[in-house]
């Protein structure tokens, strides 16, 4: 049995991952009285005077909408709300599971922006933060920007947690291989959510980003780049270098794959500089495996996958974002968190080998040193 027929067992057997849970009894007449009709009246009262109060009053501060319209699933592109669904339950699970925070799966039965981000703002109320999820590109990044306003956190995670742990493996492999962060040249392949992000936030900590797509490298004056690629053309490339992945990957230091399986091979490797860090994060085949990429001569190499070694994994990011936002009330998560976030993700690996530069997946303390850091760059209080 392979991980697939386990996972639809595992499913049909629990009729999926999460569940509610309540937080007081209701066994007997008084707690009924307390918890709903009566009493209840008493707490909305208050929040009817200072609709701050549903922060004490209510599960909101401790609450996330997980957001999609099912645009962009996993590696399996446009497969509707309904099939999104498991991996929603399963962001909750994370969300639960890593940060002790109560994120409810939300799937939308439409694709069109302006009906999501009216939705968010509906329902935007119940929850202290929106992680939104599988929306595909161009239409998360508007969706994400017009719903910077809400007062809670909006986080789109395909964009911003995969560039957090990113940042982090770059980090952390600079290190094994001795070269300064500054320095680094870096190629990505791949412009959709996951490649921008990546770029911005490595942008400002390395010497040179060159950001390619299925037409070849982003450059200053290319025709039919949409308003997101012109961004990225913008801030990357500035030597405006022409040509496919091929070309553009020559004496580079660093591979980034966030696109599609095969696009690298090891000739193209071995034409990067020497001691090449490959970051090849496409799932569930990546853009090239780990035994090719060390065949061309890479010294560090990282996945998406849990079955090979320095797995870039979002629940390294997420739940610790999210956790140290809501402790603090954060309106918004800043361009300073996430780097901060990255900073704490790559420093909790004390010694980074070749086949150790991101913490384990698994490791629950991770969550805590991450929201840790993004509280401090908050420069917000923890709310008691």
């Amino acid at each position: 049995m392979d991980i697939y027929e386990e996972s639809l067992i595992v499913h049909m057997r629990h009729k999926g991952k999460i569940a509610i849970s309540a937080k007081i009894p209701v066994k007997t007449r008084k707690d009924l009285s307390i918890a709903y009709t009566p009493g209840v009246a008493a707490p909305c009262k208050e929040i009817a005077k200072d609709k701050d109060k549903v922060y004490d009053y209510t599960f909101k501060e401790n609450t996330v909408a997980v957001v999609s319209d099912g645009t962009a699933v996993l590696g399996l592109g446009n497969i509707g709300p309904e099939a999104g669904l498991p991996v929603m339950e399963g962001k909750a699970l994370l969300f639960k599971e890593f940060a002790g925070i109560d994120a409810f799966p939300i799937c939308l039965a439409t694709q069109d922006p302006d009906e999501i981000i009216k939705t968010v703002r509906y329902i935007a109320p119940a929850f202290g933060g929106i992680n939104l999820e599988d929306i595909a590109a161009p239409n998360c990044f508007r969706i994400e920007r017009e719903l910077q306003d809400l007062g809670i956190p909006v986080f789109h995670d395909d964009q911003h947690g995969t560039a957090v742990v990113a940042f982090a493996a770059v980090m952390n492999a600079a290190k094994v291989v001795k070269k300064e962060l500054k320095s680094l040249s870096v190629v990505i392949s791949g412009a959709g959510a996951a490649g921008t992000a990546v770029a911005n936030l490595l942008v400002p900590n390395v010497q040179s980003v060159i950001v390619c797509d299925t037409k070849g490298a982003i450059f200053e004056g290319r025709e039919h780049l949409n308003d997101e690629k012109r961004k990225l053309a913008s801030i990357t490339n500035k030597k405006k270098l022409k040509g496919l992945l091929l070309e553009a990957i020559k004496g580079a230091d660093v591979f980034i794959g966030v696109s599609q399986p095969k696009v690298m091979t090891k000739e193209m490797v071995s034409s990067m500089n020497k001691n090449a860090i490959v970051i090849a994060m496409s799932n569930p085949e990546p853009e090239i495996f780990p035994d090719e990429a060390k065949e061309g001569g890479a010294a560090v190499v990282a996945t998406g996958r849990s079955d090979f070694p320095n797995q870039v994994n979002n629940v390294l990011a997420f739940p610790g974002i999210f956790k140290g936002a809501l402790s603090v009330r954060a309106p918004v998560i800043t361009e300073k968190m996430k780097k901060a976030a990255a900073f704490a993700l790559a420093g909790y690996v004390k010694t980074p080998t070749a086949d150790n530069i991101l913490p384990d997946p698994l490791d629950k303390n991770v969550a805590n040193v991450v929201a840790e850091a993004v509280r401090k760059a908050s420069g917000r209080k923890i709310v008691e």
